[in-house]
């Protein structure tokens, strides 16, 4: 046996020993460099200039904190259990915020009612987004995003989700978004509705005409950017999101079962049962549990978030645009009940 094979063999044990390993920081930040390297040409022929490249990332280096917070993240397993709604609801639907988003809502409300003429979004569902996802303004993030973006797309996971969003950021600043806005979640979310930078690029508006979509320091942009957002993804005016029911014990619940498959968010929407109308559903004992209702054309479906016996929901096509806000239950549940609040 040669000392090359016999040194492969041993898993190179006696080169490891002779030669001192770099700290894990230092390798992951080399390798980090490396991988910025390696996209200049694929950001070039995508339009970014070679300045624009160059000079962002000149001065980023691999955030470890970044990483700890993706792997950090629940992993959704089908087989875990979901948990009760109400809590979720307290802490999202509570006084506070129900109070700071009444003021913001009267304090907006010439703003608002534009934006809703415009895109048939309820004032108070674009006030109840802005609620949840930055506490009214409150809370925008304070990572760097083309870093933060850079590092997740070098870690791997999910690369060309990040890599795409990194990207993103570039094209943002060769169309003249400042440096020092690129700051938001660790994740790459940024502004008042925390959009994603393709997001960004693809459906931000300029709600108070002075020629900038300014999200992250603009209420008029950023209310706006929200309300074209959810057109985008099928909003229909003059139709609730849905209504809290009671539900009669004698329901045959086996029977309204949900037998389509979506392709995204399959775990949110195998909770709902199949559309019926807001007729059909009245005819089966389903009662409104607050005196509204909708108009008995009106398709829905059914949802239990707490099980039988608890408040349920009939949920609208526009409950489904808002999942595509952000695809969880007690995400849309909660940014509807709050809206509710808030246009008391």
């Amino acid at each position: 046996m040669t000392i090359r094979s016999a040194l492969l063999k041993a898993g190179i044990a006696l080169l490891a020993l002779a030669v001192p390993a770099l700290p894990a920081a230092a390798q992951d930040n080399a390798g980090f460099q490396s991988y910025l390297a390696s996209l200049r040409g694929k950001a070039i022929a995508q339009g970014i200039s070679p300045t624009t490249f160059d000079s962002t990332v000149a001065n980023l280096t691999y955030n470890a904190r970044v990483v700890e917070l993706d792997r950090d993240q629940p992993g959704g397993s089908t087989n875990s259990p979901i948990p009760p709604f109400a809590p979720y609801k307290a802490t999202h639907v509570d006084t506070a915020r129900i109070s700071d988003g009444r003021t913001k809502y009267r304090a907006l409300r010439p703003l608002l009612a534009q934006i809703e003429r415009q895109t048939g979004v309820p004032e108070s569902i674009m006030v109840a987004i802005y609620g949840h996802e930055t506490n009214y303004g409150r809370v925008l993030g304070g990572f760097d995003l083309p870093q933060a973006l850079a590092t997740l797309a070098y870690e791997g996971r999910r690369r060309d989700l990040f890599e795409g969003e990194f990207l993103a950021t570039l094209q943002m600043i060769d169309r003249g978004v400042p440096r020092s806005a690129l700051k938001g979640s660790w994740a790459g979310a940024f502004g008042y509705p925390q959009f994603l930078p393709s997001v960004y690029l693809r459906l931000a508006v300029d709600g108070d005409g002075d020629g900038d979509k300014e999200i992250w320091s603009s209420e008029a942009d950023g209310l706006a950017s929200i309300g074209n957002y959810l057109v985008n993804a099928g909003w229909r005016p003059n139709v609730p999101w849905g209504v809290p029911v009671g539900v009669p014990a004698s329901l045959d619940r086996a029977s309204l079962g949900n037998k389509t498959v979506p392709t995204r968010c399959s775990r949110v929407h195998e909770r709902h049962s199949r559309w019926m109308t807001m007729a059909e559903w009245r005819a089966l004992g389903v009662y409104p549990a607050e005196g509204r209702w909708a108009p008995d054309d009106t398709l829905a479906t059914l949802l239990e978030p707490d099980g039988p016996g608890q408040r349920a929901y009939l949920l609208t096509n526009n409950y489904r645009v808002i999942l595509d806000y952000n695809c969880s239950n007690f995400y849309a549940l909660s940014v509807g009940l709050l809206a509710d609040e808030v246009s008391k």
